[in-house]
Parts: structure tokens; sequence; C-alpha cells
């Protein structure tokens, strides 16, 4: 399955390719975004049972992010080329910022979404998959067998989820009730598209409170 929707007011190429376009999109509302979404699955993607990733995920970031979201689905089996094919497609044909995968990052032998993931990595972000396990480890002892992980590659951030909505939320959210607070991996990820030259995601701090410095910040939008 694949799939794009777009915004009826969302026009990113335009913004991009015009300057003065780019600088209106900055004053008078937020830049769109471009979302590529994989969900890997073998059984979900021949019909043995509904896909629960890709929903989850839209859910999610339709909720924490303020900018209009061009979305690009794809529901794809547990093969290696296939998930590195995908990524590819998604960065250099689509053009999307930034892309999340869930599922196939376990241990079985078909699990192959971190292996896909870096063999079309530009550079290579660990710190993603450290901070999703000690999330996760929170919850199950079971957590250090994911093998999440996450690289750049052109202008594009390339995130591996875990497969579950459930952990999904837990680790884009992080665990804000705890002591201490420990933070989801989504408050990284605005400030981390900006420094790859992609557009000034903006976050609902209800949802999520995207981190950045002082210096890197925009003021507020009325």
């Amino acid at each position: 399955m694949t799939g794009t929707a777009m915004t009826p007011n969302a026009s990113l190429d335009d913004a991009r390719a015009d300057p003065k376009a780019h600088t209106r999109a900055d004053t008078q509302a937020a830049e769109p975004v471009r979302i590529g979404l994989v969900s890997v699955s073998d059984r979900a993607s021949s019909g043995v049972y509904a896909d629960m990733g890709i929903p989850s995920l839209q859910d999610w970031l339709t909720r924490a992010v303020t900018n209009p979201i061009i979305w690009d689905t794809r529901l794809i089996a547990d093969d290696e080329a296939t998930i590195a094919a995908t990524l590819r497609d998604l960065v250099d044909v689509a053009r999307c910022d930034l892309v999340f995968t869930t599922g196939g990052t376990g241990p079985a032998p078909r699990d192959v979404t971190p292996e896909a993931t870096l063999a079309v990595a530009d550079k290579l972000m660990p710190g993603f998959g450290e901070q999703m396990r000690q999330i996760s480890l929170n919850f199950v002892p079971t957590a250090i067998l994911s093998r999440q992980t996450a690289v750049i590659r052109g202008k594009a951030l390339i995130v591996n989820l875990p497969g579950q909505p459930k952990s999904i939320a837990e680790t884009l959210t992080g665990l804000p009730d705890a002591t201490p607070k420990v933070h989801g991996i989504f408050a990284a990820v605005p400030y981390c598209v900006d420094l790859i030259g992609g557009p000034y995601i903006e976050t609902d701090p209800a949802v999520c409170k995207a981190f950045r410095p002082k210096s890197a910040q925009r003021p507020a939008r009325a």
C-alpha cells in the first residue's frame, strides 16, 4: 500500500523553490512538512491483519505537529531490499523531510529494518535508538532486544520506531510523569531537522514540547 495526502493549503515545493515564498511561509504560516511513514510487516502487508502502525503514527503526529503535514505512507513486507528502496524513494523522490518506520527491529530472522536503514545512511544518529530503549526499559526487560536506530540521508531524518502502538507513543512522548522526567525522542526531532536544512517544525507543547537552543528559536506565532 502506498499513499500520499496533502493538506489543501500546503505547497512545500513552491515555498522552497521561491525564496520570497519561503519568507512568507516563515512570517505568515507554519511551513508544510512532508512526512513519510513506513510500516514493515509481512502479515499486515499481505492482509492477514490490519496495520496499526501507520494509523498510530498519524494520530500522534497530527496532535503533536502544528505545521501542515503532507503524508506519504507505505505498507511493505519484511524484506531488506524493499525497505531500503522504499526509504530511498521517500527521501530522494518524494522529498520527505522526516521518515518514520515501524516494525522489524527485533532479533528475529525477518527483522531487517535497521539493516535496510543503515544501508541508505549518510550519517548515523545512534542517540535516538539509545533513548528509545531507555524508555522501554521502564516497562519490560526485553527492551534491550530492540534494535531501533536513526540516520540522516540527504536532508531527511529517518527514525526506526517499535511496532506496537503503545510503544510508539511512549518512545515519541517520553515519560513526563516519571521522577526524574524521561524525555521522548520527538523533542529533539525538530532541531535535528533544522540542522540538516529541513523546515522549521513546530509542536503543541501539551503533546510534546520541542527543544531548541535559544539562538535557534523563532518568535512565538501570534
